[in-house]
């Protein structure tokens, strides 16, 4: 047999894809199946676990079948998921009670704004590291046990199981013998104590979660149970789970403090790994858990981007300006400059530094000449925009300036963006040549437990560099294109108030 590989799951919220690395971070096998988006109000967003798992399932299968031709001996399982969308289901039959509740859905931002006009909001910052806002599972795993017939009373039987996504596929995998979680995710609950690494019994009073629902959180790499052997033809161990941009930051060996990546998928997620030290944001952006290893916890700052690659996504379903999200690089370069069109993505609101649930999408500069070309750029260029404001919030928290900003995820294979995003940050953008670093970064996971590698310190050398953009622009045309960024976004927050 070959050298053994591991297989990544990596489970995002528009496709399931499965992948098999070698212990170098060569991918010999993919796989990909998208799956519906619901969206039964506005402002709601769902899934269908039940298609979630079927995907998964196809995916790994394809995958399998794939190495088993090529001769390649898979010997453990990593996974890596959409974060905080929230699963409620049956332990007794594993059958959800409802709808995957998906991060993007915004259904309880009125519940968010009165825990904040009671004040809650500095004690679950200090505690979780995070914000009061619907992105997170709290408030929907509450909305769950509220509103769905039988709910509350089965969770206080203790006869249901709440987990991210990654939890509710460790249970279908292992035929329910497993119900855990890793830290990563647990801290994008608002449950979880990022401090003392434990479940915090005030947040789940405050929630009104009872503890039974809760999966065991444990390390990043970790024995996580094994696969039921009819699902794959035979038994394969799980040793790795890791939140998809935590992952990512893995898998772009972000590994010390100071570096920063940036994961351009449905959303942007910007982590700056910060080490031993879980540093308070002073500029609205979330202090997270990075990794666990050995019990060991590095710690990151992240600014979360609610619409990136979805907003392309629009422009392709929702609008139909274009055919394929390909030809957005193209209309982009064609022309000498954004013509004073900006377009501010707030679809689902507006995430950091701003925290607005409310705020809603607008383009700005619109004229009788203004075309697809234009509106395609300002699309683009609006996900280079949030990235600033995140990064500009970063170096005033940090009072430093990252050397370089790595990037991965399905944007990144646009140059004209790429470049556009050196431009105005005013750093070197580096693309890995592994572009699906958050597959990546849970088959190195699972790899540590399974003694493919000694420590994390020992996937450093395989990273490797596709692409250097630097910065070309003038200091005085960044400045012009900022300036109207700020124009653009300011009339947005200022028309979310005028409304209220």
């Amino acid at each position: 047999m070959s050298d053994p590989h591991i297989l990544a799951i990596d489970q995002g919220t528009t496709s399931s894809r499965a992948m098999i690395f070698s212990a170098t971070g060569s991918c010999v096998a993919f796989a990909q199946e998208e799956f519906r988006q619901v969206f039964p109000q506005d402002g709601w967003v769902e899934h269908d676990p039940e298609e979630i798992w079927q995907s998964v399932l196809s995916v790994c299968r394809q995958v399998l079948q794939q190495a088993e031709e090529i001769g390649i001996e898979v010997v453990g399982i990593g996974i890596t998921n959409q974060r905080e969308t929230t699963v409620v289901w049956d332990r007794k039959s594993g059958q959800p009670l409802y709808r995957a509740i998906v991060w993007q859905d915004r259904r309880t931002a009125e519940y968010c704004a009165e825990l904040k006009a009671d004040g809650n909001e500095e004690r679950v910052a200090e505690l979780t590291g995070l914000l009061l806002d619907p992105y997170f599972s709290a408030t929907k795993l509450r909305w769950i046990l509220d509103n769905v017939a039988g709910a509350r009373a089965k969770a206080d039987a203790g006869e249901l199981a709440f987990g991210t996504i990654d939890s509710f596929l460790l249970w279908r995998l292992t035929g329910g013998k497993a119900h855990a979680t890793d830290a990563t995710n647990a801290s994008r609950t608002m449950l979880f104590n990022i401090h003392t690494q434990q479940w915090d019994e005030s947040l789940l009073d405050m929630f009104r979660v009872p503890q039974s629902l809760l999966p065991e959180v444990k390390d990043c790499s970790a024995d996580f149970g094994i696969t039921e052997a009819d699902l794959f033809g035979r038994s394969i161990p799980i040793g790795g789970i890791a939140g998809d941009q935590q992952a990512a930051a893995i898998g772009q060996a972000c590994l010390e403090p100071g570096m920063i990546k940036s994961t351009y998928g449905t959303g942007c997620f910007v982590l700056l790994n910060t080490g031993k030290t879980a540093f308070r944001s002073e500029n609205r952006l979330l202090t997270t858990i990075a990794y666990r290893i050995k019990g060991e916890v590095s710690y990151a700052i992240e600014g979360s981007i609610f619409v990136a690659g979805a907003a392309m996504q629009w422009l392709r379903d929702g609008i139909k300006l274009i055919n394929s999200v390909g030809e957005v690089e193209g209309l982009a370069q064609g022309l000498d400059s954004n013509r004073s069109v900006y377009m501010v993505p707030a679809f689902t609101g507006l995430g950091a530094p701003h925290w607005d649930p409310h705020a809603r999408g607008a383009i700005f500069g619109l004229t009788r000449d203004t075309g697809i070309a234009e509106i395609a750029r300002a699309t683009l260029e609006s996900v280079g925009y949030q990235t600033y404001d995140l990064m500009a919030a970063m170096q005033l928290d940090s009072e430093t300036v990252p050397k370089a900003l790595r990037v991965d995820g399905g944007m990144v294979a646009n140059n004209w963006f790429l470049q556009f995003l050196a431009d105005l940050l005013d750093i070197p953008v580096e693309r890995p040549e592994v572009a699906e670093t958050t597959a990546l970064g849970a088959a190195y996971l699972a790899g540590v437990q399974l003694g493919l590698f000694e420590s994390l310190a020992g996937i450093r050398k395989h990273w490797k560099r596709d692409a250097l953009f630097t910065p070309k622009i003038s200091q005085e045309e960044r400045n012009n294109l900022l300036r109207g960024w700020k124009k653009a976004i300011s009339r947005v927050l200022e028309e979310e108030k005028r409304s209220k």
